[in-house]
């Protein structure tokens, strides 16, 4: 049995919205009975006529979402998969980049390339933050030394980053993380220089993490999380909880609790907090998290996630 996203009727037969992700009684399955955050993509042909034959389509109607208007994106294309979905086209950077650390840390060890490539490509440093090109990638990139850095990231963003996204739609989706990985990185170079030691250099998602993390908390504190896939806690313990231990963190200055960016955590919960008070009145909160696809057609499927 499934609760209603709007009315909060307890229903057995369900209608899932495919467009916002929704969860529905009968009275309100309909887009426009429940403010579906997908209704201003029905008037893009593309997403219904286009099967990659007609070049005409592009000239008969608009585009909501940036990632619409890529080569390729139309229904049965290959970035098609991504329409609607730019959470999982960010985690496949994240996942190419990976890759291409040990690429070009390979490349430098062997003479090929300098021996300062990876921190002038991936990382954020303190030493050249005029590199601006690093302020992106250093948002994708993350540690070389262990997996968990990536895959700690990673679950956060393939769990909430989804539900966000279809809350928010793709391009804000798209402008929260970018400028609030970009920002947190930053502020963590700032925190180093005003503490009077300097960090040598971020990268990482995590900032852009907590700030989804901080929307979230911000549309429905209560939202049940099953930390460790098994205890069920509200949203904002597990992320009030993650700002002490940054706070900590940088009370310690890396002591016991290790060589962790905890000044980029807070301010990216900041600015996810602070933006999900901004779209609060505007955004339908979420009742419950769920895997699944969002509004592109080519997206993965539906179910229920561990959170």
């Amino acid at each position: 049995m499934a609760t209603c996203d709007v009315c909060g009727k307890q229903v057995d037969l369900p209608y899932n919205c495919s467009r916002c992700g929704g969860t529905y009684c009968g009275e309100h399955r309909l887009p426009e009975n429940h403010s579906c955050a997908g209704l201003d993509q029905w008037d893009d042909p593309r997403g219904v006529f286009d099967s990659g034959f007609d070049d005409s389509v592009d000239q008969r109607g608009g585009s909501s979402s940036w990632s619409d208007r890529l080569p390729g994106t139309s229904t049965g294309g290959f970035f098609g998969y991504f329409r609607g979905n730019v959470t999982y086209l960010f985690l496949a950077i994240m996942l190419v980049v990976y890759v291409l650390e040990f690429v070009v840390i390979g490349l430098s060890n062997a003479g090929v390339l300098w021996p300062t490539a990876f921190q002038d490509i991936f990382v954020l440093t303190s030493a050249n933050p005029q590199y601006v090109w690093t302020w992106v990638t250093s948002v994708f990139s993350h540690s070389p030394a262990t997996f968990t850095h990536i895959f700690g990231n990673g679950i956060v963003l393939f769990f909430f980053g989804p539900v966000v996204e279809r809350r928010i739609g793709s391009n804000r989706f798209v402008a929260l993380f970018l400028a609030s990985g970009i920002v947190a990185g930053l502020g963590q170079i700032a925190l180093g220089f005003a503490l009077g030691d300097p960090v040598p250099g971020v990268l990482g998602a995590s900032g852009a993490a907590l700030a989804i993390l901080g929307v979230l908390t911000v549309l429905n504190p209560d939202l049940k999380v099953y930390l460790y896939f098994i205890l069920p806690v509200p949203i904002y313990v597990l992320t009030f909880g993650y700002a002490a231990l940054s706070v900590l963190g940088i009370v310690a200055q890396g002591g016991i609790l290790g060589n962790v960016a905890h000044g980029a955590h807070l301010v990216g919960l900041l600015l996810g907090l602070a933006y999900g008070s901004r779209v609060k009145g505007e955004v339908r909160a979420p009742g419950e998290l769920q895997l699944g696809r969002g509004g592109g057609p080519g997206g993965p499927g539906r179910g229920r996630g561990p959170f």
